[in-house]
């Protein structure tokens, strides 16, 4: 998994389906399921330019569709990053959040709490294999497509500035549970404890537990993923700023499940403002909070 691990660090530092299509609010239990084994392995050996003979316009294909979406949307962007990021973390980068439930399966990765009904990019990974299939039937993984709009993504929302060459070779899988994303995709109110817990189940450090977490640095949430900090207890060290404690509670005060930008500074721009909010208080998750401490480097 090593490739698969290095492709989904970079992403986010600045993060069964070969038909003609790929198909594509918290409310977690309380206990939490139990910690998962570890990812199994994906493709034996990921390489760079592995759709250089068979489909040489790929990953030129891809970024079209994501350029696309983002210059319409760069919210879309952020879900794409997330979207790779889910599908990595349960059974590894093999495109099973993409599946729809069947009557053999009614309820699959893209149902589960995690992912419903807030996961997003679905359509533009459906436009890009809907081209790809143009280009050249039945060559291209929707796995790797996951994984180079992941990419491109990061590309298009740090405005340029990151950009590396992306390692492709990956398997679709054809096993899709959501009732595997609980205990695999870290929640909202994660303590430090069960964040390290879960990354290191994927072989992850510490330190690379913090990088992805940088991914914060763009995108949404619903008010719901937050709510048990606000208003926000002065008395806790991990409690959120007062000021931006007030500004989201007047948001979050309207009715349904209303959604608040991650980060008020910049919040289309993948960049390392993220961090900065960390030491400053000024995130919204218990999870993001949680990295305040000292024992993890932030």
């Amino acid at each position: 998994m090593d490739n698969d691990k290095l492709a989904a660090l970079v992403v986010v530092a600045l993060l069964g389906c070969m038909a003609h299509t790929c198909q594509a609010s918290y409310g977690y239990p309380n206990p939490m399921p139990p910690i998962p084994s570890p990812t199994p392995p994906t493709a034996p050996a990921l390489t760079l330019n592995y759709y250089s003979y068979s489909c040489p316009n790929a990953e030129a294909i891809v970024r079209e569709a994501v350029k696309n979406a983002t210059d319409n949307n760069r919210g879309i962007g952020a879900g794409l990053i997330r979207l790779f990021f889910h599908d990595c973390f349960v059974r590894g980068c093999d495109a099973s959040v993409l599946l729809d439930p069947t009557p053999a399966n009614a309820q699959p990765e893209k149902l589960g709490i995690p992912n419903f009904p807030s996961l997003r990019g679905f359509e533009v990974i459906d436009a890009a294999k809907a081209a790809l299939e143009e280009a050249c039937p039945g060559v291209v993984s929707c796995a790797d497509i996951v994984a180079f709009a992941g990419r491109d993504a990061t590309f298009f929302l740090s405005n340029g500035k990151a950009y590396f060459d992306m390692p492709a070779g990956r398997y679709d899988g054809n096993v899709s549970l959501a009732s595997e994303t609980l205990s695999n995709l870290p929640p909202p109110f994660a303590t430090l404890q069960m964040l390290k817990d879960m990354f290191a189940s994927k072989g992850l450090t510490v330190d690379e537990m913090v990088t992805l977490s940088g991914a914060h640095s763009v995108g949404i949430s619903h008010c719901s993923s937050f709510s048990d900090r606000l208003p926000p207890n002065l008395s806790d060290p991990s409690a959120m700023d007062a000021t931006l404690a007030a500004s989201v509670q007047v948001k979050c005060n309207r009715t349904g499940d209303p959604v608040v930008v991650q980060d008020l500074r910049t919040p289309g721009d993948l960049d390392n403002q993220y961090y900065r909010n960390v030491l400053d208080k000024k995130v919204l998750f218990k999870s993001d909070a949680a990295l305040r401490s000292s024992e993890t480097g932030a």
